[in-house]
Formats: structure tokens, C-alpha cells, sequence
């Protein structure tokens, strides 16, 4: 019995010997073997991998794909006319050389980012203190980070790192030159809009004189026509009534007096005081004697 229990025993010794000796690379990973502390070899190609058992060796494994550093902050540049701008950046890096980069930074990336983010600030105010505005904002964005990343080479190969990309994510002026330049573009959008405002009501002004104008000729053309057309009823009426009143005398004097009757009563509360003898009524007169009977 004691025999099995130390077969069993020794057994699982060496079966954890041998998990301690074995370790897997995955090919996303670099695998740095130490021995008694220093760097005995690195392992770049997956697989299964043998080594000695702990304290004698120790693997570490590193990440081999690309990584991205932000900027941790921003921090205005001064351009070469001595504007504040605030740049936002971001590099694309990765491990070259495993034991430079251990040396130097240990077996955490933090490390790196921690002294890399300073560096590259830095190239930045030196490409940008070298340019305009304009320069950074448009016509040398692209040159300006291509010097930066050449700029990052020799810094690189001091890390252990490769610099892949160097891009610019944003321009920007900061807070207090922002709210400026807010207010002269509201400004200069106000003023627009008082010009527009303006031109608009003066072309207003033209349209509705212009129409007054064509109304007042139309309303005279309109009179003008309405009293040609009157004036050319009023001579055929005058003809036909010359016509008619040439024809029978007696009958235009008894039409007149009935037209001057016709002005004379023309309201009921009207009240005239006249001699019925006078010539007024003489149509009257002349009417009621012929409708009047004969006395016997």
C-alpha cells in the first residue's frame, strides 16, 4: 500500500515537473525566457516549448500585436505666429526587439506608454512651433505627421518598439481663443444677416413701388377708359333724346318736367312750398284738365 501511495506520489511530481518545464506560444505573443534572472532566450514562434522548471528558468510573454497610444492630455503648441492650438494624437506601435524592450521597460506596456507619451508630445511642439495655423490645419497636417514619426524613429529602437502610424485625430484652439473666435464668427454671421436683412428690405421697398406705381396707372387707364366709355354713352343718349324730342316738342317739354319732378321729390320728407299756379305744376295742370270731366 505505502508502495502505490509513493507511486502515485512520485507520479504526480513529475507530472508537475513537466507542466512546470512545458509552456504554450500563441502567435499573437512573444515568449522571453529567463534564466536566474537574465534573458536567455526569446521564443517568437507558436507553439508547444520546453524549458527548465522554476527557479532555474522563468518565461514571460509579451504581447507581439499592434498597439495604439492616445494622448494622455492636451497640452497647447504654439504654431509660428504664437497661436495656442491643442492637438489630439494617436500612434500605432509595436514590439521589435523583446529584450531591448524589457531592459527598458519591463515586462509592462504602462511602462512604455508612460515614457513614450512624453516623447511624442514632443515632437509635436517641435513640427507645429515650425508652422502656421493653416499649415497644421490643412496644407502641412500630412507632412506634419510623417516628420513626427521620423522623428520617433531613433526613440523607437531605444524601446525596443517599431512606430507603424503617427495620425492627428483633432486641431483645436484652446478654451479662451475658442470662445474668441465663437463671438467674431457670430459677429460676422450677425453682420451677414443685418446686410441680407437690409438689401432684402430695400428690394421690399422697390417691389411695393413699383406696384403703387403700376396701380395708380391702371386705376387712371381704368377712369380714363370708364369716362371715354361714359362720355360716348352720354353723346348717344344726348343724340337719341335730340332725336326724340325734335320729333314731338310737346312730349320733350312734358319728359322734362317729369325728369325735374323726379329731383324735385326725390326723398319723402322732402317739402317744397310753390304757387300751384306757377309753371312748375303746369305738366300737372295740363295733365288733370285733360283727365278731369266736362261740366254740364
Amino acid at each position: 500500500m505505502n508502495r502505490i501511495a509513493l507511486f502515485i506520489g512520485g507520479a504526480l511530481v513529475a507530472l508537475m515537473l513537466a507542466a512546470s518545464m512545458l509552456f504554450v506560444v500563441d502567435q499573437r505573443q512573444v515568449a522571453v525566457v529567463y534564466a536566474l534572472g537574465e534573458i536567455k532566450e526569446v521564443i517568437a514562434e507558436p507553439g508547444l516549448k520546453f524549458k527548465l522548471p522554476p527557479p532555474f528558468q522563468n518565461v514571460v510573454f509579451l504581447d507581439r500585436r499592434i498597439q495604439t497610444l492616445d494622448s494622455p492630455e492636451t497640452r497647447p503648441i504654439f504654431t509660428a505666429e504664437k497661436k495656442s492650438l491643442v492637438i489630439d494624437w494617436l500612434i500605432k506601435w509595436r514590439i521589435s526587439e523583446p529584450k531591448q524592450f524589457i531592459r527598458n521597460n519591463g515586462v509592462d506596456m504602462r511602462n512604455l506608454e508612460n515614457r513614450l507619451a512624453p516623447v511624442v508630445q514632443a515632437a509635436f511642439n517641435e513640427e507645429v512651433t515650425k508652422r502656421t495655423v493653416g499649415g497644421v490645419l490643412a496644407t502641412e497636417r500630412e507632412k506634419v505627421m510623417n516628420d513626427v514619426r521620423a522623428r520617433l524613429g531613433d526613440e523607437a529602437k531605444s524601446f525596443g518598439i517599431e512606430i507603424l502610424d503617427v495620425r492627428i485625430k483633432r486641431v483645436d484652439f484652446v478654451a479662451n481663443i475658442t470662445d474668441s473666435v465663437y463671438r467674431r464668427m457670430e459677429s460676422e454671421r450677425k453682420q451677414v444677416a443685418n446686410e441680407l436683412r437690409s438689401q432684402g428690405q430695400a428690394e421690399g421697398e422697390k417691389i411695393r413701388a413699383d406696384a403703387d406705381r403700376q396701380r395708380e396707372v391702371i386705376i387712371a387707364e381704368a377712369y380714363r377708359d370708364a369716362q371715354k366709355v361714359k362720355g360716348e354713352g352720354d353723346a348717344k343718349a344726348s343724340a337719341l333724346y335730340a332725336d326724340a324730342f325734335g320729333r314731338d316738342a310737346q312730349f320733350a317739354q312734358f319728359y322734362r318736367s317729369l325728369e325735374a319732378y323726379r329731383a324735385s321729390f326725390r326723398n319723402k320728407s322732402d317739402v317744397m312750398v310753390v304757387d300751384p299756379s306757377s309753371d312748375f305744376f303746369k305738366a300737372m295742370r295740363g295733365s288733370g284738365a285733360a283727365t278731369a270731366p266736362a261740366r254740364k
